[in-house]
C-alpha cells in the first residue's frame, strides 16, 4: 500500500465512519458479544467503548499501522484487553475454534475477497459462535441500486477498493453462517447510495 492508503485514507475512513451519530448503531452491533472476540477491520478502535461486560478479550485484525496508532486513547480507556494480532482478514493466523464471537463494522465492503474473510471467521469461531456485523451494501430499492452500480468504480478508486453494491446478507449466508437477525435501513446522514446498511447477528453452524 502507498502513502494515500497508509496515511490519508485511514483518516478519511475514520471521519466518515466515526461520527457520534453512528454510536447507537455501533452499540447495537456490539450487543451480545461475549468471551473471546475477534474484530476484523479494527481501524481506529471506534467500537472499543461499546464492548459489553461479557467480553473477556478482543483480538484486533488491522492492516494499517496508522489506524492502530489512532486507537491509542480508546485502547488506554478499554475495560477489556485488546491485542493487535493479524493484518489480513482473508487469512487469519488463528487456530480453528479460537473465538466465541466475531465483529465487523464497515469492513466487508473493502476486503478484496470478502468470501475468504467470512470463511476464515467461520473457521476460527466455535460452533454456535456469533458473528456481529454492520455493513453498507446493495440497497433494497432498484432506483438506489442503479446509482450504486454506476458509482461503484469511482467509489473503489477513491476509497481503497470500497464497494457500494455488495449483497451483505447473501455473502454471509453463502459462507455457511445462519442469520439470526438482520435489519436493513438507510443511515440518515449519508446519501442513500452510500448509506444502505445491514446490521445483524449470524451464527457459525
Amino acid at each position: 500500500m502507498g502513502i494515500y492508503e497508509n496515511h490519508v485514507l485511514p483518516r478519511i475512513v475514520d471521519l466518515s465512519c466515526g461520527s457520534a451519530m453512528l454510536d447507537p448503531v455501533r452499540e447495537q452491533t456490539c450487543e451480545g458479544l461475549h468471551g473471546r472476540v475477534v474484530e476484523i477491520g479494527f481501524g481506529s478502535g471506534r467500537n472499543v467503548p461499546f464492548y459489553p461486560g461479557a467480553v473477556d478479550s478482543v483480538t484486533a485484525v488491522e492492516p494499517v499501522d496508522l489506524g492502530w496508532r489512532m486507537a491509542g486513547k480508546r485502547l488506554a480507556a478499554a475495560t477489556v484487553p485488546v491485542e493487535r494480532s493479524g493484518l489480513d482478514g482473508q487469512s487469519l493466523p488463528f487456530a480453528d475454534n479460537s473465538f466465541d464471537s466475531a465483529l465487523s463494522t464497515w469492513t466487508l465492503c473493502t476486503i478484496p475477497d470478502a468470501a475468504a474473510a467470512l470463511a476464515e471467521l467461520r473457521r476460527v469461531l466455535v460452533p454456535g459462535g456469533t458473528f456481529h456485523f454492520v455493513e453498507h451494501g446493495l440497497a433494497p430499492h432498484a432506483e438506489v441500486q442503479k446509482w450504486q452500480h454506476r458509482l461503484n468504480p469511482v467509489q473503489q478508486r477513491l476509497f481503497g477498493g470500497c464497494n457500494l453494491n455488495r449483497e451483505i446478507r447473501v455473502m454471509i449466508e453463502n459462507s455457511g453462517f445462519e442469520i439470526r437477525e438482520v435489519d436493513h435501513f438507510y443511515e440518515g446522514m449519508a446519501p442513500k447510495f452510500m448509506g444502505a446498511l445491514a446490521r445483524g447477528v449470524a451464527i457459525s453452524v
